[in-house]
């Protein structure tokens, strides 16, 4: 039995307009400027927390706890479905790996239990995972720790599984974990820091994805 492990955010949603519009929201309500798109997307892959810092070093611990909250409470006020839908062709591509049977899917995310359950129940993918790691539960990505976890739940060994993403901070995953990474340059991240963050293979679309990973497995 294989494993693959998908990130969400930018790699089977493109939830770009969900997190920039909540981020927004957060930023004005501590009465703070908004931050330019590409600053907001490029650390998306992160915890929350650790994004914060990211985004904004120079503010007080409570100013960052502040955002944190306000974040929370802005990112799941808006529609799921509309703001952060499946990109085309990602429903189609786990519904034809989940049907082999010789196959495992799994999802390792920066998001949180909570955002993770909410977009699983809005994109009716209840079942499609054996696992599902948050950072709720594990340090921020890069660390390995949420694909170990993912691993080792599904009973599924290092050599036998792949990481989907499309950050260098899933790329680095993989390559900390001794995983196979597999960019995919829809995302937020460019085709170029993937490659140098380690990805193995990078893929254009989902077609691509799909006999990518069939062709691995």
């Amino acid at each position: 039995m294989k494993l693959v492990v998908f990130d969400v955010d930018g790699t089977l949603i493109d939830s770009q307009h969900h997190i920039h519009g909540a981020m927004t929201q957060a930023f004005e309500h501590v009465g703070l400027d908004p931050l330019p798109r590409a600053q907001v997307l490029g650390i998306v892959g992160l915890s929350l927390p650790l994004a914060i810092q990211e985004l904004i070093p120079e503010a007080e611990p409570p100013v960052q706890a502040r955002i944190l909250a306000a974040y929370k409470a802005a990112f799941m006020q808006r529609r799921l479905v509309q703001d952060a839908p499946l990109y085309p062709g990602a429903l189609d591509c786990l519904n034809a790996l989940r049907d082999r049977d010789d196959l495992l899917l799994a999802v390792a995310t920066g998001k949180s239990r909570r955002g993770l359950n909410a977009m699983i129940e809005a994109h009716d993918l209840s079942g499609c995972f054996t696992s599902l790691q948050c950072a709720d539960d594990h340090p921020s990505k890069p660390s390995p720790e949420m694909l170990l976890a993912a691993l080792d739940e599904a009973g599924v060994a290092i050599g036998d599984a792949v990481m989907v993403g499309d950050t260098t901070f899933d790329m680095q995953m993989a390559v900390a974990a001794d995983v196979t990474g597999i960019g995919v340059t829809w995302g937020y991240h460019p085709e170029a820091a993937l490659r140098h963050a380690g990805a193995g293979r990078i893929v254009a679309d989902f077609d691509g994805l799909t006999r990518t990973i069939k062709e691995w497995a």
